[in-house]
């Protein structure tokens, strides 16, 4: 699946562009579990976070646009192996916004 890599975008092309970030379970053939986690780390923007021995992952996808993030969903539909993949989460912010520093009582200043 590094195919995705050259045709689906993942870097904000303006500042003022907005920045997407989705929580999906992807659901593998135990059998196939390692030729699926390697296609997904294969995939621009796409993080393995958990895995279970029975096939199920935890990922997150980062992307330009909720565009972008429905055709990492269908890439991953389409890996063989894959049993399902749903999205559970999508948030998005302005790009520009996720590089202002944070202040926090509690935490030094700096990006958090």
């Amino acid at each position: 699946m590094a195919i995705a890599k050259h045709f689906i975008t993942v870097e904000p092309e303006d500042p003022v562009d907005e920045w997407h970030i989705a929580g999906v379970v992807v659901h593998a053939d135990p059998a196939r579990l390692g030729d699926v986690r390697a296609a997904i780390d294969l995939m621009a923007g796409a993080e393995i976070h958990a895995v279970s021995d029975a096939g199920k992952m935890v990922v997150t996808l980062e992307a330009p646009s909720s565009r972008a993030i429905a055709a990492h969903l269908t890439c991953l539909h389409q890996l063989d192996g894959v049993l399902s993949a749903a999205l559970v989460y999508q948030h998005n912010e302005d790009a520009a916004a996720m590089a202002e520093e944070m202040s926090d009582e509690l935490q030094p200043p700096g990006l958090h």
